[in-house]
């Protein structure tokens, strides 16, 4: 097992914007990125924090996004925004187009915002996350390679296209959050087993016959189980209409791909959706979110999309976070030139 090192969360935020911006990433389009990976550490999800941040700069180096790129924000409508992200990064385009859907939702009551030709957009919660804290409901989506394939066939054709609803609480806070795949898991999940040459359980993959697998390098091979079924299917196509067609980025069977450092861009899209309460309810919306949460929070056991990641805020703000060593060493090896 990888030995690990403690960072402090001031320690993990400066290890991120260092590896960021020494691979090659402006530090203008640095910073909410940077924030986003420490936010999904510090929520648990550790596959795509550290882990990811590493293939992130050896995509850099790679050529195969551009850290430099200047997202362009076209206002299509009173309420809708496109933004090119240029072969850039998710992360300054979803930033740079916020901007401009924030005040139009508050204005309008509904907006839209696609967002094209970008590089993964990690954990996709964490961006609604930040429309709920500003007092919107919040849609978001966006496509990834195909790794699905469709109900009753064997090929993938769909990414795991994670799709995510954010609720707004009051005093900037999220109510509740989810974020979810269109597989049974996420391709992460496999991907780590495949790496530490660890079994997966029945459920989460299927061989390049599609059949049910233990073996994470078959499931590479062959699709990630859909959640639900063919409603997990139907869920991912959905996504994949918004973050393609909607935007002109590639379909998941186009991509480049996530994992290898070479120059072919991955090319999705992403796609949100903010919606202002103050303008629909007339002040129904808190009081009737609070009687569906207590709805649910009254039954001994059950607990509310995202709890569990802001239970996890709270102790990793306080101990600091976890890292492999090997990760950590690669990682400064792109800004410290005293790492071999």
């Amino acid at each position: 097992m990888a030995e690990k090192v403690l960072l402090s969360v001031k320690k993990a935020r400066s290890l991120i914007f260092d590896a960021l911006t020494g691979a090659g990433t402006s530090p203008k389009n640095a910073t909410y990125f940077t924030e986003a990976i420490l936010d999904t550490e510090l929520s648990g999800l550790e596959g795509h924090g550290f882990y990811w941040l590493a293939y992130y700069c050896l995509h850099l180096k790679s050529g195969k996004v551009d850290g430099r790129a200047k997202p362009k924000v076209r206002k299509v409508s009173p309420s809708a925004v496109m933004v090119d992200a240029n072969g850039g990064f998710a992360h300054p385009a979803i930033e740079k187009g916020f901007k401009k859907l924030i005040p139009a939702a508050k204005k309008q009551g509904i907006a839209a915002m696609g967002v094209a030709h970008s590089y993964n957009a990690a954990t996709l919660g964490y961006h609604t996350g930040v429309l709920a804290k500003e007092g919107l409901v919040a849609f978001g989506f966006t496509n990834s390679i195909a790794a699905i394939a469709p109900y009753g066939g064997k090929k993938p054709i769909i990414g795991t296209n994670p799709m995510s609803f954010a609720v707004p609480g009051r005093r900037g806070k999220i109510r509740f959050l989810i974020d979810q795949s269109a597989s049974q898991i996420a391709w992460t999940a496999v991907k780590r087993a495949a790496d530490e040459g660890q079994p997966i359980p029945l459920g989460w993959a299927l061989d390049r016959d599609g059949n049910p697998t233990t073996d994470p390098n078959e499931g590479l091979a062959g699709s990630m189980a859909p959640a639900g079924g063919y409603k997990g299917f139907s869920q991912g196509l959905i996504v994949e209409v918004l973050c393609a067609a909607l935007t002109g980025s590639s379909l998941g069977t186009e991509m480049g791909s996530f994992i290898d450092a070479d120059k072919a861009p991955l090319d999705n899209g992403q796609f949100f959706i903010a919606l202002s309460p103050k303008k629909f309810s007339k002040g129904h919306f808190d009081p009737i979110v609070d009687r569906l949460v207590d709805a649910i929070l009254d039954q001994e056991g059950a607990r509310l999309p995202n709890s569990k990641r802001e239970h996890n805020q709270k102790i990793n703000r306080k101990r600091g976070l976890w890292i492999d060593q090997d990760v950590l060493h690669r990682l400064r090896s792109y800004f410290d030139n005293s790492v071999p």
